[in-house]
């Protein structure tokens, strides 16, 4: 582990040179990981652990279209696909990456399964920060660790097979058998991250959950719908909003933002655009100070966890979901959207 100098604060992280691959196949060459749930994480993390070399095997309903999509990436029945109990059962470390509503769900059956010296690892601070709404409270005689990849088990899988890898988190909730910290970066490091830094259970949940509603996702539609509607009502047609919304800033602007950062991009763009960014950006940032700071008060008191329990439990959660998706699907921005994608060179 090494200590980073991050804008003059100092961070634990471990880098893939530091801790190779060949380090975390010794450390878990006598385990049996068991993958639980293939779904969103779940192919991503399974398919680089398993390239990796790790002994590695899925647990999943049968009879599911995620079972189904794990016999196409490749899994086998009876051989390294099971069942969610017959999984757990066989594995030393169980990689708990069901959706936080199937995590509540399976609980009872995965907490059967964890004998001592056993590692239950998360991808996802949720469940044992919200413990007293989850009900998952794992037993004291086994490890409790968490390594999450910042992006989608997509992106993890597309970058390792480019030979990258996306940043992760890594964090210690339990260390019963004194091995938790070469268990939690040989995971990480197996599962393709680019480097791990160090943070908590309750530090993940609430940057993911406050990145998730706000500049990944919630607060980044908002500010396209925004922007593309005030165009539009100033006469400005679908393409140019669009263009000048969307598509200039995914596929021009953020890929040199990622390589260079901000600051490059503001004194390589025209004196124009520059004056204008540097003066606009602090309006933009009181403008929504206040509402990123309701949101992280929302989140730390379990609020949004509560939500989010109430709303994926009920029956018609997925009729319901469709509804909303597809309010944003036939949308005029994303419709255009749609179009412009097809035009693509």
């Amino acid at each position: 582990m090494a200590k980073i100098n991050f804008g003059g604060t100092l961070e634990n992280v471990v880098t893939r040179e530091e801790f190779p691959l060949s380090n975390a196949l010794d450390y878990l060459k006598e385990e049996t990981i068991a993958v639980i749930g293939y779904g969103i994480q779940g192919p991503g993390q399974a398919l680089n652990l398993k390239d990796n070399g790790f002994n590695v095997i899925i647990g999943q309903r049968a009879n599911s279209n995620s079972w189904d999509r794990a016999v196409q990436d490749g899994w086998l029945p009876n051989e390294n696909l099971f069942g969610i109990e017959e999984a757990c059962k066989q594995a030393s470390i169980i990689l708990y990456l069901l959706s936080d509503a199937g995590q509540i769900e399976v609980w009872p059956t995965i907490k059967r399964h964890l004998h001592k010296g056993k590692a239950l690892c998360f991808s996802h601070g949720f469940g044992i920060t919200y413990k007293h709404k989850t009900g998952i409270v794992p037993p004291d005689d086994i490890d409790v660790i968490l390594v999450a990849p910042k992006g989608s088990g997509t992106s993890l899988r597309r970058l390792f097979l480019q030979d990258k890898g996306l940043n992760s988190s890594y964090a210690i909730y339990s260390d019963a058998t004194g091995k938790a910290y070469e268990r939690v970066v040989s995971l990480g490091v197996g599962i393709g991250s680019g480097y791990l830094f160090e943070t908590t259970f309750k530090k993940e949940v609430y940057s993911d959950l406050t990145g998730e509603r706000g500049s990944l996702m919630g607060a980044l539609q908002g500010l396209f719908a925004a922007q593309y509607q005030v165009l539009r009502e100033n006469g400005h047609s679908p393409s140019e909003a669009f263009n000048e919304t969307v598509e200039e800033l995914t596929q021009s602007l953020m890929p040199l933002v990622a390589e260079n950062g901000m600051d490059w991009m503001y004194a390589n763009c025209s004196t124009t655009a520059q004056r204008g960014a540097l003066d606009w950006w602090i309006k933009f940032k009181e403008a929504l100070l206040p509402v990123f700071n309701e949101l992280y008060s929302e989140v730390a008191n379990g609020n949004e966890a509560q939500k989010s329990i109430d709303s994926n439990g009920r029956s018609d959660y997925r009729i319901k979901l469709e509804e909303e998706l597809n309010d944003l699907r036939s949308s005029e921005l994303w419709k255009t959207g749609e179009v412009v994608r097809n035009l693509r060179p």
